[in-house]
């Protein structure tokens, strides 16, 4: 195995623990100080989950066909790119002054249980009330704004590094 093959996989494999480890802090957050999670909290944590799969799937591709290693970073961007999309839904609506926050509504497992999954989707996306409160934050940031952070960065390199071509070659 060459060396950059054993790097990349290095790569991925310390950004999939990485998505890992903060989907742990989050359920240690949830079970031992008590943060009840909102739905987009969970929409995070499953975008982190999907992240981290996925860049776990790109240590085990191998680097012939190209197109294999091609896909699997674009996997990696699909699930980066949904994670920072709900964080930033999430942020918007935090942001909300208080006369236009949505009302809260009802639990995701009641709407899990109650509506089909494309209508839970549209109304877990469109916010509730449970998603405007902070009650956590580290160096002045929320959650959901080290959740964009997390997934930007460790997408940008799960990407770059399944992504290149190994220098010299044709294809």
């Amino acid at each position: 195995m060459d060396a950059l093959l054993r790097r990349r996989r290095a790569v991925c494999f310390a950004a999939a623990l990485c998505c890992f480890g903060l989907v742990g802090y989050a359920l240690y957050a949830q079970a031992y100080l008590g943060f009840q999670p909102c739905p987009l909290c969970i929409f995070q944590r499953i975008g982190l989950t999907a992240l981290g799969v996925c860049l776990l799937l790109s240590t085990v591709v191998p680097d012939k066909p190209l197109i294999l290693r091609r896909g699997a970073a674009v996997l990696v961007a699909a699930a980066a790119v949904s994670t920072i999309g709900v964080a930033l839904r999430h942020l918007y609506i935090q942001h909300l002054p208080e006369g236009q926050v949505p009302v809260c509504g009802a639990s995701l497992d009641y709407m899990l249980d109650v509506f089909p999954l494309t209508d839970v989707l549209r109304k877990v996306l469109t916010g509730s009330g449970e998603c405007h409160k902070v009650d956590w934050t580290f160096l002045g940031l929320a959650m959901p704004s080290w959740v964009l952070l997390w997934a930007a960065t460790l997408g940008m390199v799960g990407f770059v590094a399944s992504w290149r071509r190994a220098p010299g070659s044709i294809r």
